[in-house]
């Protein structure tokens, strides 16, 4: 049995939503009406709908930044918008602003049971078709790892959907304040869309077994992770080396496991996946320098060194960035085919990493 088109309806004018909620309540539809506009968010929240309708024109805020308030929640929703007034100059408006209709009042209950109908089973294929985001886990020693070696990739994952979580071993108390490089922590999570997970091992006396064993394998018992990225076994430091082996360990059951380049990586570091991160290496410096305490001290966290690493691994990759990966275990296809550019830009990056 069919799920009810579920609809929610914007309009100043009671009589004209009550006529609406009438005839696609008749039609079996599940329709929710608001005659203030500023509840349209919460109403995105709370019902989800398949199509939202909305007046052009009410007190205090337009359709078109209905439209917006939409988008914002709920991306992809289609919407109609409602005018009384038959303008070319209205009507133009609202398809730039992504209204997916654009109907006059008065509206005979054909053609709006019609247009539901068409925009409300077009969004379910479309949402159909759309895979389940992926659970994205970075585990770095210390505060930046993460940002250095794949910055660009987590904000592709955070652009697709996907869920991206940054597990940090220790606080980075031999290489600053702990305070300071903690709060510069939390403040490249929170720019990057990511959920910090900090730790306070000691630096430079992180093991391989317990307890940093223990830490990884609870996280990836609690959050599921479908995607892991790590330290590399080829790295100088033996932070990251004993991280590199706990955390192989740890995510043993995960589909998909790769390992990154850091600031210490040896010359045997030997990627074979080259991620492009074309439209993300501006950002990345950011998510890097966001850890200023580290920018005048280290040539790694400049924007000169991060962008002439990604240009040189785009030689064996595609576009003009990438971010290397030594490829530990891949048996899931990463790839989506869907026209948003949000997942257009994942379509990129994960058809690299799946083939």
């Amino acid at each position: 049995m069919t799920e009810p088109y579920r609809v929610v309806v914007v309009e100043d004018d009671p009589d004209v939503a009550f006529y609406i909620k009438t005839i696609l309540t008749k039609q079996g539809c599940i329709v929710q009406t608001f005659t203030d506009p500023s509840f349209a968010q919460q109403a995105m929240r709370l019902y989800e709908p398949d199509v939202v309708i909305t007046d052009i024109e009410m007190p205090g805020i337009t359709g078109i930044q209905v439209i917006e308030l939409v988008r914002e929640v709920r991306p992809g929703t289609p919407v109609v918008v409602m005018t009384a007034h038959v303008s070319v100059d209205y009507a133009v408006e609202a398809l730039r602003a992504n209204a997916n209709e654009f109907l006059t009042k008065p509206i005979s209950s054909s053609e709006l049971i019609a247009v539901v109908g068409r925009l409300a089973e077009e969004f379910r294929a479309a949402k159909a078709n759309i895979p389940d985001p992926e659970v994205v886990l970075a585990i770095g020693a210390h505060p930046d790892d993460v940002e250095i070696g794949v910055g660009g990739i987590l904000l592709s994952h955070r652009a697709a959907g996907d869920e991206v979580h940054i597990l940090t071993l220790s606080r980075g108390g031999r290489s600053g304040h702990v305070s300071e490089r903690q709060a510069e922590a939390f403040m490249a999570a929170e720019l990057l869309g990511a959920r910090l997970h900090l730790e306070d091992l000691p630096e430079t006396e992180i093991g391989e077994n317990e307890p940093t064993l223990g830490i990884i394998e609870r996280l990836v018992s609690d959050i599921r992770p479908t995607v892991v990225y790590v330290h590399s076994e080829h790295d100088m430091h033996q932070d990251h080396r004993a991280v590199n082996k706990a955390a192989l360990l740890a995510t043993r059951a995960v589909r998909s496991v790769s390992c990154y380049q850091s600031a210490s990586a040896t010359v045997d570091f030997r990627p074979n996946r080259f991620v492009n991160i074309d439209g993300w290496l501006e950002q990345k410096v950011q998510l890097v320098q966001a850890h200023r305490s580290q920018v005048a001290v280290s040539r790694y966290h400049s924007a000169e060194f991060l962008e002439a690493t990604a240009r040189y691994w785009a030689r064996f990759g595609e576009g003009a960035t990438c971010e290397p990966l030594e490829i530990v275990r891949d048996s899931g296809d990463l790839s989506t085919a869907s026209g948003e550019t949000a997942r257009g830009q994942r379509d990129v990056s994960a058809r690299q990493l799946s083939q």
